[in-house]
């Protein structure tokens, strides 16, 4: 049977808090990770007796995702706001048409809420004091999707719509689905990571949501995430994307790399370029690899210091001042 025109609506929410918060994963190819990780995994039989179906992103606009810009006042990270615009301009420009982003926006505004006494922690809420405190939420993402996702399943443009979330707000939409377009197949898929082959998944698929869906996946690999990554620079029509130094999965160790060559290369910008180029002093590898574990971190920087102690001999002996006379 022919292939299943698919789009996929991400909510982006969803999937940072799910998958990639407190990870080195932030940098995600989310065309790669659902094209050539995800996809080919599910096996959903359109009738009990043919074969599993195929599925093709579609050509033209693949996926959709939903999120909103971060507030400045109420980032965790000194870096963060920049860093998402660095983010968002890199998959614009390495997916080009076949991504687009769907914007919403956060609120940000002071409310009374009731304290949960640390003595009586069960104590109904109106018997307990309020306080006021800053209320972040995150506003339109969630109309957004649904009306999205209903109106192209109307289009005719595509056979298939695979949801990423496990919010259950979204379960109405997918209930309107299965009601006005029954031949429109629903996946799921819920971003929740998985370490290991027998690792645990840090949340379970919602069960509203999960009964609304032909098939659901319910988690995505930690090796999925590490093998659909985007390169470190992607090149953009004005200027390139690079991924933020905060994003790496040991930045103190880039921090460090950088102090140590900037005697030799100057700029941070000249420094990464010579990272992220196979270094035949250490095996073949890329310098910024290796500095993603500990033992790799070791070996950049026993070569960058070797480099420079080699530099002020050969200074040492032109000048007559050889440090080993």
């Amino acid at each position: 049977m022919p292939a299943l025109r698919t789009r996929v609506y991400i909510d982006g929410y969803n999937l940072y808090y799910g998958c990639l918060r407190k990870t080195a994963f932030k940098w995600l190819d989310v065309l790669a990770l659902f094209e050539t990780q995800i996809l080919p995994t599910i096996l959903y039989r359109t009738t009990p007796e043919a074969d599993p179906a195929t599925m093709a992103l579609h050509p033209d606009c693949a996926i959709k995702y939903f999120t909103a810009k971060i507030i400045e006042s109420a980032s965790k990270g000194e870096d963060s706001v920049s860093s998402q615009a660095h983010y968002h301009n890199a998959l614009t420009s390495h997916c080009g048409g076949r991504l687009s982003f769907v914007m919403g926006h956060y609120s940000l505004y002071k409310a009374n809420q009731h304290i949960v006494p640390a003595d009586d922690p069960k104590r109904w809420p109106r018997d307990c004091d309020k306080i006021q405190v800053w209320k972040l939420e995150e506003k339109q993402s969630d109309v957004n999707l649904a009306l999205q996702l209903y109106d192209d399943a109307l289009s005719g443009e595509i056979d298939q719509v695979v949801l990423v979330t496990n919010d259950t707000d979204l379960a109405p939409a997918l209930e309107m689905l299965e009601a006005r377009c029954p031949h429109i197949v629903r996946g799921l898929v819920i971003p929740t990571r998985k370490v290991g082959a027998g690792g645990d998944l840090e949340r379970q698929a919602n069960v509203s949501l999960a009964k609304l869906a032909h098939w659901v996946r319910r988690h995505i690999t930690e090796d999925e995430l590490r093998a659909s990554q985007l390169p470190d620079v992607v090149p953009g029509r004005r200027r390139a994307s690079i991924k933020p130094h905060s994003w790496y999965a040991k930045p103190h160790y880039l921090a460090t790399m950088l102090d140590k060559a900037r005697p030799v290369l100057r700029t941070d910008g000249e420094i990464l370029k010579w990272a992220r180029q196979a270094n035949a002093h250490l095996g073949g590898r890329r310098p910024i690899d290796l500095i993603e574990t500990d033992a790799g971190a070791v070996e950049v920087f026993d070569y960058i210091d070797a480099y420079i102690r080699g530099q002020l001999d050969k200074v040492g002996d032109r000048d007559g001042l050889s440090s080993k006379s």
